[in-house]
């Protein structure tokens, strides 16, 4: 093939289409970054320089932290950040769990009940529960204000199901026909082959559940009616619709009370870094492993 016969996505873009790519990049990143920016420096903020901008600043010429200073100084926010870690950690760990297992189970023809669990499991993609029948459910487990309730209800999705299903459907069929052969059995098959050729799916989905179970406030609303049990997101909820938070600390003489657009902000900083940090780890895996598992050919 020529070099006038290559398609004209394997060309040589020309300059003009290089600048305007670089501009387009430019746009859609400052679109991004510039709301976090005011985010940020509006939690590092004074009260005169938030008093002086209107209300948010894009960069603060001097730095406070009494912002975080006061959430976390005798707050419920704390509490709230450890709880909010906790339910994802184990919501996360637990539902990968189950997912994998039911996964693994209806990718191998011929296992028990393998094609009406499947079908069963596909038909929860086109009809929900509901938010009734599900409270109902939670409220005869026994699972009322305690944090079962943010796990368990929500702990497979067939989606998800389908995604690492079709992974695993992926991997040659001679793996597991050695490892048979060597005398391996279904655990020691899923343990030694599945898991290690999954890693890129399993990222993918894990980040899905983590980020659902950071940023579930709906649950916690629900389900939790002792206060002290709040999540973070249900803490920053309330103190957006109240603009107060649950405080122990003692008020000290001549200390300066941040204003409410800072704490505001901070909040929001505090609930989005955790995610930020995690996000760049999982990132390789991204592509490969929705591509893979979404696509059979």
């Amino acid at each position: 093939m020529s070099v006038t016969d290559r398609p004209v996505w394997l060309g040589r873009p020309k300059p003009v289409a290089v600048a305007l790519k670089a501009l387009a990049l430019l746009l859609i990143s400052g679109v991004v970054v510039f709301p976090f920016l005011v985010v940020v420096s509006t939690s590092l903020a004074t009260k005169a320089q938030i008093d002086a901008n209107g209300g948010y600043v894009l960069w603060p010429t001097s730095i406070s932290f009494d912002a975080y200073r006061q959430i976390f100084d005798g707050t419920q926010v704390s509490r709230s950040v450890v709880i909010s870690v906790g339910i994802t950690v184990a919501g996360t760990a637990f539902s990968l769990f189950c997912t994998v297992l039911a996964a693994y189970g209806l990718s191998r023809r011929g296992s028990l009940f393998q094609r009406g669990l499947l079908t069963f499991v596909l038909l929860t993609l086109l009809f929900g529960p509901g938010m009734i029948p599900v409270y109902l459910m939670v409220k005869q487990l026994g699972m009322l204000n305690t944090y079962w309730a943010l796990i368990i209800p929500g702990a497979v999705s067939a989606f998800n199901i389908v995604i690492i299903r079709g992974f695993i459907q992926g991997i040659p069929q001679e793996l597991f026909d050695a490892a048979r052969m060597d005398g391996a059995g279904e655990w020691r098959i899923l343990w030694s082959i599945v898991l290690p050729l999954s890693k890129a799916v399993i990222a993918v989905v894990g980040l899905f559940l983590a980020v659902g179970y950071w940023n579930n406030y709906f649950g916690p609303l629900l389900y939790l009616n002792d206060s002290q049990m709040w999540p973070l997101q249900l803490v920053m909820r309330s103190f957006v619709l109240e603009n107060t938070i649950t405080t122990t600390a003692t008020q000290l003489p001549g200390h300066v009370t941040p204003p409410a657009q800072s704490i505001q902000m901070a909040l929001v900083v505090i609930a989005t870094v955790p995610i930020l940090c995690v996000y760049p780890f999982l990132t390789k895996h991204m592509s490969k492993g929705m591509l893979t598992g979404a696509i059979k050919g």
